[in-house]
């Protein structure tokens, strides 16, 4: 077993194998399944290209022998960057198959986020595109090199330059491969990072196939299905809740979207048939806003609506609006997922997150001294099943604070139960801002803020906005070296600032203020409940 890797209990991991929850196969293995059924089937279609089945697992099958040759192999970890490309299909499963384990970085991650994840997992490998959207990470790839001492290979989709090729390692011959394990770790997905850093998500073969399918199922997604990934497709939602994994193991088809913007993903829509896709509320409500002078037929089609909290006005909008099946759905990355079902009424479809996709998934709503509370009470949301991981990999101290000593997981998530058995997502414990439709850090973009020779403290809030979920916003208390200071601090300031440290884009402050102190509680700790508040007032 993987070194860092907190597997289930033995008596639990048994009784998820007689439930039939996980059936013993790979991910590599399942999609080899699905090529053989009908190998000629359109597997994936891309902003360039469209492939077969058969030609998906030719490409994967070569690429991991290439891998294999560079000397990756079974448990080794790679961190992989890719943009919606039928590349970053062919290239998980090259490491599915050689069971090796990819690290999925989102692709407006930078040089801060991509050194942590390849110290945090020991990655002998960093895959990456040349360049996209002005930005080249091959660059990017030389700063964290020196950084990182696992990091023995870069792979580079494009013109590599001094590194390797992936279009050189996709023409190796292939080899027959070992089989997988499906016990073993498949990947490694991020969490939000409350506290600062991402930690990493170790989904095995089996239980992330049983998210998958279970996913599917609760969606209704099956084999004539066409899966849209609007979003990028590192993301669990847009990877396997049922996602890009879901459309290619059910033996559909899927669709990577460049771009989520209307004007890109429209035309695919009609063009490709699309059955089913998942958006954050901001994304659903531009579509809904667009749609009423572009167009688009969705007819019959599935959307799932999760991340951040989806009013039920918003979602009655949309679905008028652009005429699909709205699916409010609470999920993490951690496992649990909750989702309304397409035959739910109103009531339930746009006023609850729905029900568990597994019998057993165990929910416990909790108060502060973790007793148990009645229906129709918030508390914390705890929860353990055959797809909610057991630990964090290699973060003992941290798993001590996240997990009870009997297993269940502290999503930080405020909820109620409805009497008939639905979630009510109501707020969250945790310091993560919903920003444009990923999970930021305030801690993370505090500690930035702060290295700024003009700032003496500071606190990042999230302050409700239709448009981003939440919008950021940094208050900072100036140091003494701001009155000398040739020019006062702005916002486009500390944005470049923290950006030259090499944040990601989508962590960067919409809104700057500056305040004379920070309010503080009674223990000390700064009060982002009156800042927020105090902002909501003069919006």
């Amino acid at each position: 077993m993987l070194d860092g890797f907190v597997p289930w209990p033995p008596d639990f991991a048994e009784r998820y194998r007689r439930a039939g929850y996980w059936s013993g196969s790979s991910l590599g293995q399942l999609l080899a399944e699905r090529a053989g059924q009908h190998p000629d089937k359109v597997a994936a279609v891309d902003a360039t290209r469209r492939v077969s089945y058969a030609e998906l697992v030719e490409e994967s099958d070569r690429i991991a022998a290439g891998l294999l040759g560079l000397g990756i192999g079974r448990r080794d970890r790679v961190v992989l960057h890719l943009p919606n490309a039928i590349e970053f299909l062919s290239t998980i499963f090259a490491l599915f198959k050689l069971g090796a384990i990819p690290v999925l970085a989102l692709p407006g991650h930078r040089r801060d986020e991509i050194l942590h994840l390849a110290r945090a997992s020991d990655a002998v490998a960093y895959i990456a595109q040349d360049r996209a959207q002005g930005f080249d990470y091959r660059t990017l790839a030389r700063e964290v090199l020196g950084d990182a001492p696992s990091l023995k290979h870069v792979v580079i989709v494009g013109e590599a330059e001094e590194f390797t090729p992936l279009a050189g390692i996709a023409r190796s011959d292939v080899r027959e491969l070992p089989p997988v394990d499906s016990s073993e770790v498949a990947l490694l997905l991020l969490s939000g990072g409350t506290t600062g850093v991402p930690k990493l998500i170790p989904r095995t073969h089996d239980d992330y196939a049983y998210n998958i399918f279970a996913c599917a199922r609760a969606v209704q997604l099956d084999g004539s299905g066409v899966y849209l990934a609007a979003n990028p497709v590192p993301h669990n939602a847009a990877l396997g809740c049922p996602g890009a994994l879901g459309a290619l193991l059910l033996g559909g088809k899927a669709v990577l979207a460049a771009n989520p913007s209307p004007d890109h993903v429209f035309p695919l829509i009609e063009r490709e048939g699309v059955t089913h896709t998942a958006l954050v509320p901001a994304l659903a409500l531009l579509w809904a806003e667009t749609a009423q002078f572009m167009p688009v037929d969705m007819t019959g089609m599935t959307v799932q609506v999760g991340s951040s909290k989806f009013s039920a006005g918003a979602a009655e909008r949309v679905s008028k609006s652009l005429g699909c099946r709205i699916l409010n759905v609470f999920g993490i990355g951690e496992g649990l997922i909750t989702s309304t079902h397409p035959d739910d009424p109103p009531e339930i479809a746009f006023h609850t997150e729905g029900k568990p996709i597994c019998p057993d998934d165990e929910i416990r709503i909790v108060d502060a001294e973790d007793n148990e509370v009645g229906v129709g009470v918030t508390g914390e949301l705890l929860t353990r099943g055959p797809y909610t991981i057991r630990g964090y990999f290699a973060a003992p101290e941290h798993n001590s604070r996240a997990f009870t000593s009997d297993g269940f997981f502290r999503t930080g998530d405020l909820a109620s139960m409805t009497e008939d058995g639905n979630i009510v997502i109501e707020g969250r414990l945790k310091d993560i801002i919903h920003h444009a439709g990923e999970k930021v850090s305030a801690e993370e973009v505090e500690g930035h803020v702060l290295t700024h020779p003009l700032v003496r403290d500071t606190a990042v809030v999230g302050i409700p906005d239709e448009a981003r979920d939440e919008r950021l916003c940094v208050f900072v208390v100036l140091s003494s070296d701001a009155e000398a200071a040739a020019e006062p601090i702005t916002l486009r300031m500390i944005r470049d600032h923290i950006r030259d440290r090499g944040m990601a884009t989508y962590k960067l402050p919409d809104e700057l203020i500056v305040v004379p102190d920070l309010p503080r509680t009674p223990i000390g700790k700064i009060d982002k409940k009156a800042l927020r508040a105090g902002q909501l007032q003069h919006s």
